[in-house]
């Protein structure tokens, strides 16, 4: 008399119908299972895809009047890592199954996301195998009585990739599991330039393209790539070229540049200037004007250098500004015919 009722009932049902047992034997190799001649076997197709976990409900009953001491496994011709089983509540090894009490045991199987990519399934000569067959074992033991017993029941995996071109065909055409693989061919051609395409917008960004993208984005911004900036600095620069192009000449294009360079703050809300990270102060003057001028405050005489500035730079961390380099910029940035002065003054770091 069988003590032990055993169901198994797939989470998600397949959308396409899969090859019978004895058409997918003759391209898939099996591992020979021993079952017992007095087991009970029930069937069951799970189609599984990469990424995406997939559940088995297995329902249990015991029919009889004595408690049972179960333990639950699984054998198969898959790797053993894919298969996870979960009891309700979650025990591990052997428990005690109440007479006339029901109880449901969850097989989670989660196919790693690179099946189809990896170098098993792009050898030649040896097709990649998509169909596994396994077998679950029920093993208890009437408690008083200690006589053994196993249910087993049958079940078939098939592996399959999502595609997503099926939302496209008719419904009908979706119950053929040769279809959805034939697709998939079509899909891994064309979804790449469809990806490509939906966000085209960020290929176009220099905050977000591909570094490979950087010396087309420059070229078409007339800005030249210059190795002594990193990746990130070269990245804001082409953003905001055509701002930089539009103040050349002017104080503040050379801060905006300086500015993104150093990461000093513009200080755009001080109204003193000599109160900013980055200072520029023109040297100006009325020179000797004669009924105008007072000696010693507002009057040059001899040694002036008109259309002159000085370039104050306060760094806020050490080893934030490369001098030479900072000079490189003032001498594009600035026009031909001024002269400057650059200080770096020495950044003070508060020790904790």
């Amino acid at each position: 008399m069988v003590s032990l009722s055993l169901q198994l009932t797939p989470m998600q049902q397949p959308d396409a119908l899969q090859p019978s047992t004895a058409a997918a034997s003759q391209n898939t190799s099996l591992v020979p299972f021993n079952l017992a001649t007095n087991t009970n076997l029930s069937g069951c197709d799970v189609v599984v895809y990469p990424r995406e976990p997939s559940e088995i409900l297995l329902q249990l009953e015991n029919l009889g009047d004595r408690s049972l001491n179960l333990r639950v496994q699984i054998e198969g011709n898959f790797p053993s890592e894919w298969c996870s089983i979960h009891t309700e509540p979650d025990k591990q090894g052997p428990f005690v199954f109440d007479p006339k009490a029901q109880m449901s045991v969850v097989l989670c199987f989660n196919v790693p996301e690179d099946f189809f990519e990896k170098q098993a399934a792009i050898t030649p000569n040896h097709p990649l195998m998509l169909d596994f067959h396994c077998r679950i074992h029920v093993y208890y033991t009437e408690q008083g009585t200690n006589r053994q017993f196993v249910e087993t029941g049958a079940l078939n995996l098939y592996v399959r990739p999502r595609s997503l071109y099926l939302k496209f065909i008719p419904a009908l055409y979706r119950e053929v599991d040769f279809i959805g693989r034939f697709l998939k061919i079509f899909e891994q051609a064309f979804e790449p330039t469809v990806q490509t395409l939906d966000v085209l917008w960020s290929y176009l960004d220099p905050m977000t393209a591909p570094q490979a993208l950087l010396p087309f984005l420059a070229h078409w911004v007339a800005w030249p790539i210059d190795q002594r900036w990193s990746l990130a600095r070269q990245r804001f620069l082409i953003r905001s070229a055509v701002e930089l192009y539009r103040w050349r000449g002017t104080k503040r294009g050379l801060r905006l540049y300086l500015h993104l360079y150093t990461d000093l703050p513009l200080d755009d809300h001080l109204v003193s200037e000599t109160d900013k990270h980055i200072c520029i102060e023109e040297i100006r003057g009325e020179g000797f004007v004669l009924g105008n001028t007072r000696i010693g405050q507002d009057a040059m005489i001899g040694g002036g250098r008109p259309y002159h500035f000085i370039v104050r730079l306060r760094p806020q961390r050490p080893n934030q500004i490369d001098e030479q380099l900072v000079r490189h910029i003032i001498e594009q940035e600035k026009p031909a015919f001024c002269t400057y002065e650059l200080c770096v003054e020495q950044s003070i770091v508060n020790s904790q």
